[in-house]
């Protein structure tokens, strides 16, 4: 009598299902993305080559090519001074954010009471950051110190700087209380990282001497600097959405005036998109450059 042998059952390994379980995490946010955001970005590059008329029955296509492009490049001044503003205070903006979260977090990282209390202090302006909160705060000057740059000991150092120089200095005086809102995230971020140090690390570079400011530059900086890049994406990223930016709010302006339309408004909103990918992929480049040798 013969016996069917039963096929040798195929053992998965580890790594297969880590990643099937990494797949399966974001296999709703693929999903989600790709009906509720890559069909509307399709759509909006549609109309940013047309001319669309709305009525009360549909929406009416007149394709114009390139022409919304051309206006907001070379015929619309106001948006490329914006654009132009936008991208120069982004610049000035993040290095602020991840310098100040960083000394807030390693304060954190500390032993001391009430640490908890802290974390709230420092994370609850993000809760507030947008929405008609935020617009509230803004309008009533609570977001900028705007004296400052009406100082005449400040006026006359900035008549001394550069033209390229003035402008980033002065929105850096006069924003600088909107520019620490943002760091919330950024500390919670930063303080993750910290905690993931080894505290034997610490006690072998004080047994061989190291001094505080040598320990933050030979261990504590070199460890952060793959998080400084999530912080520095995830800020300017935060940035280019804020509900009170002078762009965004240029761009809807214009979406229903009858000098701009939904046509020329989606063909700024792709013109900024693709500002801010440069952006991105100018910083990213430079601090993965720095955290590739930091890990050396």
């Amino acid at each position: 009598m013969t016996t069917v042998r039963k096929p040798a059952r195929r053992e998965v390994s580890l790594a297969t299902r880590e990643s099937l379980y990494g797949y399966g995490f974001i296999l709703l946010w693929v999903i989600g993305f790709c009906v509720f955001t890559a069909l509307p970005l399709a759509q909006t590059f549609l109309y940013s080559l047309n001319t669309v008329s709305v009525t009360a029955t549909s929406i009416n296509l007149d394709f114009v090519e390139w022409a919304n492009y051309s206006r907001a490049l070379f015929t619309d001044p106001n948006f490329i001074e914006l654009l132009i503003g936008f991208s120069v205070e982004t610049l000035v903006s993040v290095p602020i954010v991840l310098i100040f979260a960083m000394i807030v977090a390693m304060f954190l990282n500390l032993k001391f009471r009430f640490k908890g209390l802290f974390r709230v202090i420092f994370f609850l302006p993000i809760v507030i950051t947008s929405g008609p909160v935020i617009r509230e705060l803004t309008e009533q000057g609570a977001a900028s110190a705007p004296g400052i740059a009406n100082n005449p000991a400040v006026i006359a150092f900035l008549e001394e700087l550069p033209r390229a120089l003035r402008s980033p200095v002065e929105y850096l005086l006069t924003s600088f209380v909107l520019i620490l809102w943002f760091s919330g995230v950024q500390i919670m971020i930063y303080l993750a990282g910290l905690q993931k140090i080894d505290r034997s690390v610490y006690d072998a570079a004080a047994i061989d001497g190291a001094s505080g400011w040598e320990t933050f530059w030979k261990i504590v900086l070199p460890s952060l600097s793959t998080v400084t890049v999530v912080n520095a994406i995830y800020t300017i990223i935060i940035l280019s959405h804020f509900s009170e930016n002078k762009v965004i709010r240029y761009i809807y302006d214009q979406t229903y005036n009858v000098q701009g339309g939904i046509g020329y408004a989606s063909a700024m909103s792709f013109i900024y998109f693709g500002v801010m990918v440069v952006i991105l992929a100018v910083i990213c480049f430079a601090l993965l450059r720095w955290a590739r040798r930091s890990s050396r």
